[in-house]
């Protein structure tokens, strides 16, 4: 189910004495705290809320509704409540902590950010933690000045004023839901709600997909999957028809048990305070037409100490992902793992490892038809609450998890992801619009983007006295730019200042030709990987003179101390060299190599050979015919500074010496 979290901090006894003025009012304190205590946020705020009208409100009250508000997941009421508390001197620091908190999930960055650095300081053992929060809030606001080119949809016909979440598409494309909306809010019996939400209990429905890409008005799943407690999230295998599903149960509670999931088990409201927790459990149900039956409990289910929830079965059946607190685990929840055996059973639960797990709470995944595996997360880095994350690498050799980023992702839950095959397409659950904080469903697909490109044509040039290159602009240089994926050329001139430009799409595959009389024609790939809704991409093109035996030093040749192997950061620029030679078919050139002073000569001869010699051997190896290339050695022969035999020079100084050159020696 879908309700929110009771963070370790505010389970801490909370002592503040709280000011008796007479029996009656010390009778509703009673019963208000009983309403808390027995997760019964909604009944608990009315009545707190009743008291404040009648007396003069202090830090524990105010504290006691504003923590209402965030355990019913309404972080725009939590946020304005825990800044009436703040104003007296001996609120709790935690709620300092919450109001941070709840500051971030309504995207107010600005404050959280102020408010966990404040909390860092109230609470020296906590500041590691509240200053890695505060720094998530800068890059926060970054993602969100930048969003990700996406349109998202809420899917009005499918959602309710309740909480709507974790779609799953059907082979025929129809889709199963979790939600807990009222069946028929107007005739709804106080018994029919929950009283931690005030909604009620949360169900499994199904909605066709209609011809005109929309839906058909939801309904529950029958009496087979769907009891009067808690049921949902699901999963489900297409090629055995069945249904992996949660289910909650209300459990008696021993001594020294603690609810630690709250996005899914809390405690039960059908009891005495105190005397019930719930769990989680899986169940398999079999899909017959239109019916469900076979209903079958998870081997590994054990809710007397633990609960197991949120299943996602990959599309083979070999594998099924869920969420437990059972012991031995890294955080609050954890995702886990059960792989087929050979007889059709589930093998032992293998936690999924400290790359995907944090301290903090995993939930929700979900295997997308790109094969990928997608949780939620608010342990990991994020925008706020629950962010959607998607695992890269293999089951157990995970190499690290990506952030989906805004918009897909916001200061709000995110959650429950359904992918299509191409990972761009597909629908999730969030909160991003509800002044409730309940979560709705939205479609999203990525939008193409439409980039600029911006560029500018110049060449190094020697300042005179020195072999201090400069940048000189070269203007009028006959651009253009090739798509290769379909075979179209566009035509420009670099301007005054040696700029231009060009609109591009991301995922092209794209060259641009620079030519100029007295210059050699040079080339660019590339392809765009706009990501953000505004995109811009720089790019430089360095124009060499086509002035024959005038050497042209190519940079960032660099060598390992006394080798010649030609490294990846080498073979970079060489690749530039094989685009100059492929786009003059008919210069020959001479590939030198250059040493500093130090070592003697006929070794640094020697050296400036070899690497010489590897250079033209590397350019051949890129299909250049060997006869355009002659590799020259000159050692320490051709100082370009003072750096000779026992002259002191820095490493910069000698650096001037080493490098790599080619000059035109023929066309």
């Amino acid at each position: 189910m879908r309700v929110r979290i009771i963070p370790f901090l505010i389970l801490i006894a909370i002592t503040c004495a709280w000011p008796v003025t007479g029996h009656a009012q010390k009778k509703e304190m009673k019963q208000a705290e009983k309403h808390f205590n027995s997760f019964e946020y909604a009944l608990a705020l009315e009545s707190y809320k009743k008291i404040m009208e009648r007396t003069e409100p202090d830090a524990y009250l105010l504290e006691r509704i504003a923590d209402s508000y965030r355990l019913m997941n309404n972080s725009k009421e939590a946020e304005f409540w825990y800044a009436q508390a703040a104003g007296f001197a001996n609120a709790n620091p935690v709620s300092t902590f919450h109001y941070a908190e709840a500051a971030k999930r309504n995207g107010n960055y600005t404050k959280a950010k102020e408010l966990y650095t404040t909390y860092a300081d109230r609470v020296p053992e906590r500041a590691e933690i509240a200053m890695r929060l505060a720094a998530s809030c800068d890059s926060a606001a970054l993602w969100t000045r930048r969003p990700l080119s996406y349109e998202i949809v809420a899917e009005d016909s499918l959602n309710s004023s309740g909480v709507d979440f974790s779609p799953i598409i059907l082979p025929n494309g129809d889709m199963v839901f979790s939600s807990d909306r009222l069946k028929a809010p107007e005739k709804s019996k106080k018994n029919e709600r929950f009283n931690w939400t005030g909604n009620g209990y949360v169900q499994l429905y199904y909605a066709a997909s209609t011809s005109d890409s929309t839906w058909a008005a939801p309904s529950a799943l029958g009496k087979e999957v769907n009891t009067d407690y808690h049921n949902g999230p699901a999963s489900y295998l297409a090629q055995e028809n069945l249904l992996f599903f949660t289910r909650t149960n209300s459990v008696k509670r021993g001594r020294g048990q603690v609810n630690t999931d709250p996005t899914s088990w809390v405690g039960g409201t059908n009891a005495k305070a105190g005397d019930v927790i719930n769990r989680l459990e899986i169940y398999t149900a079999k899909r017959k037409g239109d019916e469900w039956a076979d209903v079958k409990p998870f081997k590994y289910n054990k809710p007397q100490e633990y609960s197991v929830g949120h299943p996602a079965v990959t599309p083979d059946g070999k594998v099924l992902f869920f969420v437990s607190d059972m012991p031995g685990g890294i955080g609050e929840t954890d995702i886990y793992y059960s792989e087929r055996q050979a007889d059709g059973g589930w093998g032992e639960p293998m936690n999924a490892g400290e790359v995907i797990n944090t301290t903090g709470r995993e939930s929700f995944p979900s295997i997308g038809a790109d094969g990928k595996l997608y949780f939620s997360s608010d342990g990991h880095l994020g925008l706020g609450g629950l962010d959607i994350f998607k695992a890269e690498g293999e089951l157990g050799s995970w190499t690290r998890v990506l952030n989906l980023m805004y918009p897909l992702n916001t200061s709000r839950d995110d959650l429950g992801i359904a992918v299509d095959t191409t990972g761009k397409k597909g629908w999730l659950s969030s909160a991003r619009q509800s002044a409730t904080g309940f979560d709705n469903i939205y479609s999203f697909k990525e939008v193409p983007v439409e980039c600029t490109l911006l560029g500018q044509t110049y060449e190094m040039v020697d300042q005179p006295g020195t072999h201090i290159k400069k940048k000189v602009v070269v203007d009028n240089v006959l651009l253009q730019l090739f798509e290769e994926n379909i075979g179209t050329m566009n035509e420009n001139h670099s301007d005054s200042v040696g700029g231009f430009g060009y609109k591009v799409e991301a995922g092209m595959q794209y060259t641009i030709r620079g030519s100029k009389k007295g210059y050699l024609t040079q080339t660019i790939l590339f392809t765009p990987d706009c990501r953000f809704s505004v995109d811009s991409l720089l790019v430089q093109m360095i124009m060499y003179r086509d002035t024959p035996n005038v050497p042209i030093v190519l940079e960032n040749i660099f060598y390992d101390l006394d080798k010649h192997d030609i490294r990846p950061d080498a073979a970079i620029e060489l690749d530039k060299l094989v685009r100059v030679l492929k786009a003059n078919p008919t210069i020959r050139i001479e590939l030198s190599s250059h040493t500093d002073s130090r070592q003697t000569r006929k070794y640094n001869q020697d050296l400036s050979d070899r690497r010489a010699q590897a250079a033209v051997d590397y350019i051949v190896s890129k299909g250049i015919d060997r006869k355009r290339l002659v590799a020259k050695g000159y050692g320490e022969s051709k100082l370009r500074n003072k750096c000779g035999d026992y002259v002191e020079c820095s490493e910069e100084q000698h650096q001037v010496n080493r490098r790599t050159e080619f000059k035109i020696i023929g066309k």
